[in-house]
């Protein structure tokens, strides 16, 4: 059922939006993969790692006590969880299901929005719009949108490439009135590209456009082909504001949680066969702020930036959980953590937990404070 709920703020959800939720859900479905365009050859999966079928609703299970985790300390998790109006809870181990729980009227099928975790999503289009010769990411982003898309300098405007869209660091300005506005009188030079490091949102949101005129493809359609329907996830990019935001099930963002920790394979699918572009998107991706990789929060490092100021924060993102990981971190707490060391994916979807970022929140460490229990790394 779809959920009955949407978070107030208009740019997440309107009337419009949910319109053409509904309609999407209707009409389309899930395909099983018929090649999707990756021609690339099968790659072995280790045997510890389970995929669940691109179709249907089977999952497999593993149980806590067969891992040797804490059952009292996770269900303690659980009371925490629904006093921060969490709606839904996976935890997956080497791709099968220890835990997964709904609140309140949430269930399996319900849909709700990834905010800022669906940045991650784009990282990965792009990276396969890269391998299949669409895009080169170190091209000037006018290449693909043609001059003008800014209201800088022409010269100030030719700096910016489409890495740089993935880093935050295109040197537009943040600060105008509305940080998602992508009209070129919005998109304003503050500093040179790759001098400055900023938590922008129209910049990111152009790489649908960058996509779009490089593929020829609609960027819901691309998606759909390269990514959703070869990991068997559903959901749609919806517009919201100026913005595009996913909505899916859980179990969807719990798939894609499960590709990010394959490295871009499915199974014996490969769906990003860029190593390099890859191991880039999980790790620094520029020396300004080494917490942050292509659209993709990394844990581990020495200091971290954050959305909407300038400081630098000693220490890592993210104290309680482990250093490897790298995280898909939204609006509201919308979050996919991926832990290669544990073999572990935890997704989380619902409310804000109550102090709202746009990103990090105190939530995150709190959440790991308990699952470092439940876990016992």
């Amino acid at each position: 059922m779809l959920v009955k709920s949407y978070p107030p703020k208009t740019e997440y959800m309107k009337p419009l939006a949910l319109f053409t939720l509904l309609l999407f859900v209707l009409i389309s479905c899930k395909k099983e993969d018929s090649g999707g365009g990756n021609n690339n050859p099968p790659t072995p999966t280790p045997a510890t790692m389970y995929f669940p079928p691109v179709t249907g609703t089977e999952w497999q299970t593993t149980t806590v006590a067969s891992l040797g985790w804490n059952e009292t300390a996770l269900n303690d998790c659980y009371t925490y969880l629904q006093s921060k109006g969490t709606k839904a809870f996976i935890i997956l181990k080497n791709g099968k299901i220890v835990s997964e729980r709904y609140f309140g009227t949430f269930t399996v099928d319900s849909l709700w929005y990834w905010a800022s975790a669906g940045k991650t999503l784009t990282a990965m289009i792009v990276g396969i719009a890269q391998q299949e010769g669409k895009i080169n990411i170190n091209n000037k982003t006018s290449q693909y949108l043609g001059t003008g898309w800014t209201s800088a300098p022409l010269a100030k405007e030719n700096l910016i490439t489409v890495r740089h869209q993935l880093t935050m660091t295109t040197g537009l300005d943040d600060g105008v009135p509305d940080n998602s506005c992508t009209t070129p009188s919005c998109l304003q030079y503050k500093a040179d590209a790759g001098t400055r490091w900023a938590y922008h949102n129209a910049p990111y949101t152009i790489l649908d456009k960058v996509v779009e005129n490089a593929t020829g493809m609609t960027y819901n359609g691309y998606f759909q082909q390269k990514i959703r329907d070869v990991i068997g996830m559903n959901g749609a990019w919806l517009p919201s504001g100026n913005d595009n935001v996913y909505f899916s099930n859980p179990r969807s963002m719990a798939r894609y949680g499960l590709l990010l920790l394959n490295k871009g394979k499915w199974n014996t699918t490969t769906v990003l066969s860029d190593t390099n572009y890859f191991n880039s998107q999980v790790n620094t991706s520029q020396s300004l702020n080494p917490s942050y990789g292509y659209l993709t929060w990394l844990n581990g490092k020495s200091n971290y930036m954050l959305p909407t100021v300038q400081a630098v924060f000693p220490g890592m993102l993210t104290p309680n959980a482990p250093a490897d990981m790298y995280a898909a971190l939204g609006k509201n707490d919308q979050k996919i953590y991926v832990v290669p060391s544990q073999g572990v994916v935890v997704i989380r979807m619902g409310e804000s937990a109550g102090n709202v970022q746009l990103a990090l929140s105190s939530f995150d460490n709190e959440l790991w404070g308990k699952l470092k229990l439940v876990i016992g790394y």
